[in-house]
């Protein structure tokens, strides 16, 4: 089944360059480094017995920022190879960790790539996030003699249900993982059915509620929030195309009651940042944008077209609206503006954060809208409740307080996978 699934792949290689090309049309970054997509002109030996960890894009990458320090701090001597498959998630590891990590691109599910990217990285143990499950990668992996281990595993219904039809192809993938720390126990008990060995899923929790809001990060947060003036502000954050709309719409309704009103919009993609300042403009509204340093005072949108900032920007607002879910993405982090006790909202298709968005609900913690017009109702009705507003935000804080140490279990499995490689 493999040997098909290969030469598939093979087969895909010349519209893969053309989409990397096409794609960079609206992010040159795309154009950029495509060899690395091959491994191609990689120098066997270029690292020795280096720990691996492999992340998709931004989400991911800052998911996987505690851990990357931590083991940067508990195996100094080991390199500590980070790969992404995005532009903005290379972005991010370079600069959260600079030279002190070695980052290039992950190859694609192409035997031979994968074969050079080992001979050139030679980890003694990979570690892949969330749902990053590659049966040539793992394949490439166990044949290298690696360990292999899955970290933050999630696993929603309908992936489940996806992977459960290609058995010959799932199981053999599965069953070569030697740990794999999954988040919830439902998600375990799908990860067994697909083949992993029981004694080797541990459900520990997620390692985002393991984050930090330094003193640094408040700090920035309360400049902006001094620069935004005196009036009620919300975040509509990670939108994606067909969200736009509605939150515009919703902020229209917003303005109507709360003239002084301000949004602050965080597309998900750099490559729509100008398209959706245009439509910013088109709604007739007033707009500053932050990557040219203007002033967020006296418009009504505050467009953060900037990377990185996310999580800082949750801490400017006084409620936060969580994209990825008015339209069938699966949602995005909501345990970041949980942390900084905000009321949490989000849409209806929350099939990637099912778990989370269970807790925080029960907490009374998270509000869930249909349309722009349950959106704006609800941002009204938390802008004119301030007590209201206080308790969601409260009970959000509180799950992600009561659910941490994900972190701690997932590093000590790690050091566990190096002990039987050493």
């Amino acid at each position: 089944m493999r040997t098909f699934y290969s030469a598939l792949w093979y087969l895909l290689l010349p519209f893969l360059f053309l989409r990397l090309w096409l794609r960079g049309r609206q992010a040159p970054a795309y154009r950029q480094r495509w060899t690395e997509r091959m491994a191609w002109g990689y120098r066997p030996g270029t690292l020795k017995n280096s720990l691996w960890v492999h992340a998709v894009s931004v989400g991911e990458t800052l998911a996987a920022a505690p851990l990357i320090e931590r083991l940067l701090a508990d195996h100094p001597g080991t390199p500590l190879l980070v790969t992404t498959t995005t532009p903005t998630g290379s972005e991010r590891v370079k600069a959260l960790f600079g030279e002190r990590v070695t980052h290039v691109y992950c190859p694609w599910e192409v035997p031979g790539a994968l074969s050079r990217f080992m001979k050139a990285f030679d980890p003694q143990l990979v570690v892949v996030l969330e749902t990053e499950l590659w049966p040539n990668l793992c394949a490439a992996v166990k044949r290298h003699g690696a360990r292999l281990m899955l970290m933050n595993g999630r696993l929603s219904e309908k992936s489940y249900r996806g992977y459960s039809k290609l058995p010959r192809l799932v199981r053999p993938m599965m069953a070569q993982f030697d740990a794999l720390a999954v988040q919830t126990p439902v998600e375990a008990e799908r990860y067994v059915a697909l083949g992993a060995w029981p004694e080797r899923v541990h459900a520990i929790g997620s390692v985002k509620f393991d984050m930090t809001l330094d003193q640094a990060l408040r700090d920035k947060a309360a400049t902006l929030r001094t620069d935004m003036g005196a009036r009620p502000v919300w975040i509509a954050a990670s939108t994606h195309p067909g969200e736009d709309e509605p939150v515009l719409a919703a902020h229209q309704q917003v303005l109507a009651s709360q003239p002084d009103a301000l949004l602050v919009l965080v597309p998900r993609h750099p490559e729509r940042f100008n398209d959706v300042a245009s439509l910013i403009r088109q709604q007739g509204l007033s707009v500053a944008r932050r990557s040219a340093a203007q002033s967020p005072a006296g418009v009504q949108v505050y467009l953060a077209d900037t990377m990185g900032e996310l999580l800082m920007l949750f801490g400017a607002a006084d409620l936060a609206f969580v994209g990825g879910s008015l339209v069938p993405v699966g949602g995005h982090n909501l345990l970041e503006p949980a942390a900084w006790e905000k009321p949490v909202l989000t849409g209806p298709h929350l099939h990637n954060f099912t778990a989370i968005s269970q807790l925080l609900d029960d907490a009374g913690g998270l509000s869930v809208v249909n349309n722009a017009d349950e959106l704006a109702a609800t941002l009204l009705a938390l802008f004119g409740d301030a007590e209201r507003c206080r308790q969601q935000g409260q009970a959000a804080a509180a799950v992600v307080e009561a659910n941490r140490g994900a972190l701690e279990k997932g590093l000590l499995l790690i050091s566990e996978q190096l002990t039987v490689n050493s």
